[in-house]
Parts: structure tokens; C-alpha cells; sequence
């Protein structure tokens, strides 16, 4: 049969219109800036899942917590119930709906980033996805925020005593509690408010990542003082709605699941590289920046054992064990 160049087009147009209606795009949200290391792999992951999938899902990311109004601890909850596709948030942003989530940020639970990958990439973490799985989100992989470590524009810290009345923005409730058992005032308060906050001088300081968060949101342009005190951990993860994910045939489940893991392990290598870096270029920025000795981390951690024994209650002795045996078992 002889075609036409009449009907060849509409033939064509047919396939690209069929190939439109199979295209997805997905919303992702995420809490921080466009230039963060969370943006880097929500971005990565669309790159791959579109490359994957030969174009079939895409995905939009939208930094901020747009989505949510602005409310960072809101994302999760709106990706259980399917308002949203998918979401990158910090562990420490979804302890309002789990709680045992704040297992991985328990103050000075970790030392190093070998006891860190233990957890998050072994079988530690797998009570923790179950529990997010019960809430309606899929967890695919997981990412770094990183150790987080204290700024402020009021004097170096050096010891408990030296956190004495810092008004101090928190992300949420565990570290109110770390930063009342320090003698601070802690403020919790969503990220998109915090820059303003600082500049303003509403808050003394904040508490956050150097290679996720601190450089890239240029958090050295209004404060003067960095201690590394390496407090406590937050980790990240891509997650979708378990609705969604349901949804989906096997092959296309596959190829999300590889999308995410690729991405997220791409985000834990560029957050690194950047908080390495991160010191000396603090330092060039005109930051003071102190690393505590061991004996004044010791004074730390003793200082906020009262927080983390509450929150350990909170999290369940049986998570907390399953943590600490893995830690343990580093031999770090």
C-alpha cells in the first residue's frame, strides 16, 4: 500500500500525540533552595528516570517546599495521602508524622561517615521504611544533609556554657529539646523563613550542614562563627506516594528504583566533596570557624544525653539497639 504524504503525516502525528499522552510529568518537592545539593539530585533523578523510561515519566522539581506552602514537615504527610508525586526531605523533617525517624539525628550518635553508611544504606534503615511504607510513602533511596554544625553572630562556641541564651533556629522538635538541655533558645522555623530571619537578626544563628546547606545558601554571608561540632546527623531520601508507585507496572518500578538510587548516590558524593572543601572556604569567607577537642565534644555529648535519652524513648529501644549494634559493628 502506497502512503500518501498527507496521510504519512497524520500517521506521524498520530505516534507523536499517542507518545504525548504517555508522557508523565511527576511533582517533586523538596525543603531547601535551588542551589542546594538536594536540588543537584532531585535533578539528577529526573534526568535518569526521563533517560530510563525513554521519556515516558518526567519529573519537575520544586524547590522551597512550594508545593506545601512553604511548610517543609508538611511534604510528607501530602505525599502519604497522594497530593504529592514525590518528595526529598530530611529524616528530621518527617518526625511530626514518624517519629521514630529521629533515630538517625540523636545527639553524637555518630562519629564518622562509615557508621553513617551503615545504617542508611544496610538493613538498619529497613524498620524505618517499613514504618514510612504504613504512611503511604515509598522510600527508593537515601541521601546525605549531612553532620550538622552550629553558626551564630554572637561569639565563638566552644563549650555548653558558651550556648547560654542564643536565640537558635531548629528544624523541629528534637532539637528543641538538644537545644533547651544546652541552655539555648531554640526557634523552630521553616528554612524559606530562616535567611530572612538571619539577616534581619531575628535569630542569632541556625544549625545545618556545611556542604548541603550552609555554602550554597551562602548562610557565611550573615554569620560570623562556625563550630563543627559534628552534633548530629540528618540524612535525606527520595520518597513517592505509595499510590502512585502501586500504580506502576514492574519494569517501570525497576527503572525509578535504579533513577534514585544512582541520584542519591551522586547527591552523598557532591555533599561531601563539598563539606570537605567546606572549612577552608568558610574560613576564606571570613568565618571563624572552631573545632572542639575531643574533651570538649565529651562535654557536649554529656550535655545533651538528657535529650537523647527522651528521644530514644520516643524512636524505641528496639530501633535505637538495631542502630548502635550496626554502629558498633563498624569497629569505628
Amino acid at each position: 500500500m502506497k502512503l500518501t504524504r498527507a496521510t504519512l503525516a497524520t500517521l506521524l502525528a498520530t505516534a507523536a500525540m499517542t507518545v504525548a499522552v504517555h508522557a508523565e510529568t511527576l511533582r517533586l518537592s523538596h525543603n531547601t533552595g535551588d542551589t542546594t545539593t538536594w536540588q543537584q539530585g532531585a535533578e539528577k533523578f529526573g534526568e535518569l528516570l526521563k533517560e530510563k523510561t525513554g521519556g515516558e515519566l518526567d519529573v519537575r522539581v520544586f524547590p522551597n517546599a512550594q508545593l506545601a506552602g512553604g511548610d517543609q514537615m508538611k511534604q510528607a504527610e501530602m505525599v502519604g495521602r497522594g497530593a504529592l508525586d514525590l518528595v526529598v526531605t530530611s529524616a528530621i523533617n518527617v518526625t511530626p508524622l514518624v517519629p521514630e525517624m529521629a533515630v538517625f539525628s540523636l545527639p553524637y550518635l555518630y562519629e564518622n561517615y562509615e557508621q553513617v553508611d551503615a545504617t542508611t544504606q544496610g538493613p538498619a534503615a529497613d524498620r524505618l521504611e517499613e514504618i514510612l511504607l504504613e504512611k503511604g510513602i515509598k522510600v527508593l533511596a537515601w541521601g546525605e544533609n549531612g553532620f550538622r554544625e552550629l553558626t551564630n553572630n554572637v561569639r565563638p562556641v566552644k563549650s555548653p556554657e558558651d550556648m547560654k541564651g542564643l536565640n537558635l533556629r531548629v528544624a523541629g522538635p528534637m532539637y528543641i529539646d538538644v537545644m533547651n538541655a544546652l541552655g539555648a533558645n531554640p526557634q523552630q522555623m521553616q528554612w524559606s523563613e530562616t535567611l530572612t530571619a538571619l539577616q534581619q537578626g531575628v535569630v542569632d544563628g541556625q544549625e545545618n550542614p556545611i556542604g548541603a546547606v550552609i555554602i550554597p545558601q551562602q548562610v557565611y554571608e550573615m554569620q560570623k562563627y562556625l563550630t563543627a561540632w559534628h552534633y548530629s546527623y540528618d540524612p535525606i531520601f527520595i520518597g513517592i506516594s505509595k499510590a502512585k508507585w502501586d500504580g506502576m507496572d514492574a519494569d517501570t518500578q525497576a527503572k525509578m528504583q535504579e533513577a534514585a538510587t544512582e541520584a542519591m548516590d551522586y547527591q552523598r558524593q557532591i555533599t561531601r566533596e563539598g563539606t570537605e572543601k567546606g572549612l577552608a572556604f568558610l574560613k576564606e569567607k571570613g568565618m571563624e570557624v572552631y573545632e572542639p577537642t575531643p574533651e570538649e565534644l565529651a562535654a557536649f555529648r554529656e550535655a545533651t544525653q538528657p535529650a537523647f535519652d527522651t528521644w530514644a524513648e520516643k524512636v524505641g529501644p528496639e530501633i535505637v539497639s538495631a542502630f548502635q549494634d550496626t554502629i558498633a559493628a563498624t569497629g569505628q
